[in-house]
């Protein structure tokens, strides 16, 4: 949001707040003159969240019409409840969208899924700038070609130059693996715990750091004190964006064995940028920003295939250093300076200039 209200006279902020939970990990939305309007909670999860959100819409209705209504231009990012339901309202309310689907744009098995690929394909283009996040060198949709790309980045100029330097196999101590993410069982926090007793003869004294929260979390200590390696994962809990930038560049090598619906992982970026090979699954962008040398793609989210791929590159000092200077190289190719400005081009050509100011 920060990167985004520079584009602007003044941003507005609609978001539910929830008040009496863990602030570990987060930080102050900050951003040039915006303002964040707090909306109330929405409870529940599954059938009951959907039910709830009826009568949120109607209680929210009021605000949600004003503030749109003085608003120029409205920015929707899904998939989301609240974004959605802000999308139909703008929609309806005749105003300049951008939405922006930070989802798998190519998984559509929902219901929902269905209604944002058919709503974008169909309405993107004249004053509606659709960008779904991902990459390729094919447009997105063969339906509509207004449906551009966009990448997802967490990380500055300053501090890809900061971070992004080469690093040579580390010597002198056990090896030292991460993973950050969402700790659900798709992820492959799961697959990577399994793979440490297939590591543990040839590189002794193996560690895992595991950054995230999630459903699947006390599921994940059992088994790693079932398989006798709770010593040697370490969890860290959801974590702040500079603290997972510490632990990756404490780290020898990011492992990712994700099945889940990606569109643009961030944190597989985060690694690139701090210079660290990436061992991951060949889902989504994931093979286009490892590429043929900052890592190693692996064909199945299989123990053993994770086990075999992080052999390989400790096992080779000059092919070590070589992935993590094109994982560097890569990664100062999407800074937040140029996702802002590849934003700023798209609205320009549809709405104009975007500020008042020279």
């Amino acid at each position: 949001m920060d990167a985004l209200s520079q584009l602007f006279d003044a941003t507005e902020v609609l978001v539910p707040v929830y008040e009496g939970q863990s602030a570990d990990g987060e930080g102050p939305l900050t951003g040039h003159n915006l303002r964040v309007r707090a909306l109330p909670a929405i409870r529940g999860r599954g059938l009951r969240r959907k039910v709830a959100m009826i009568g949120w819409t109607l209680r929210c209705l009021p605000v949600l019409i004003w503030s749109i209504m003085r608003a120029d231009a409205v920015h929707t990012p899904i998939p989301g409840d609240v974004g959605t339901v802000g999308m139909v309202l703008a929609f309806l309310l005749r105003k300049p969208l951008f939405v922006r689907y930070c989802g798998n744009w190519f998984k559509a098995d929902t219901i929902a899924e269905r209604f944002w690929h058919w709503f974008i394909e169909r309405f993107a283009g004249g004053r509606n700038v659709m960008l779904a996040t991902g990459g390729g060198s094919e447009h997105p949709s063969m339906r509509n070609r207004n449906v551009q790309w966009i990448f997802s980045t967490t990380l500055t100029r300053n501090e890809l130059d900061k971070y992004g330097s080469a690093r040579n196999l580390r010597h002198g101590g056990p090896a030292r693996l991460v993973i950050a993410c969402r700790q659900e069982i798709k992820k492959g926090t799961d697959v990577v715990i399994r793979s440490l007793p297939l590591l543990a003869i040839q590189q002794p004294g193996i560690t895992l750091s595991v950054i995230g929260d999630g459903a699947m979390l006390t599921e994940f200590r059992r088994l790693a004190k079932t398989l006798g390696v709770d010593t040697a994962v370490i969890f860290h809990g959801k974590a702040s964006h500079q603290r997972v930038i510490e632990l990756l560049l404490q780290a020898d090598l990011f492992v990712f064995p994700t099945t889940s619906s990606e569109g643009f992982p961030k944190v597989v970026l985060e690694a690139l940028g701090c210079g660290l090979p990436v061992i991951a699954t060949r889902v989504s962008v994931i093979g286009q920003l490892i590429g043929a040398g900052g890592g190693v793609l692996i064909d199945e989210a299989a123990p053993e295939e994770v086990a075999e791929a992080v052999k390989k590159c400790l096992g080779d000092e000059e092919l070590y250093r070589a992935m993590s200077q094109h994982a560097a190289d890569t990664a100062k190719q999407y800074s937040l300076e140029r996702w802002r400005d590849n934003i700023e081009a798209f609205l320009q050509q549809a709405w104009g200039p975007l500020t008042s100011e020279p």
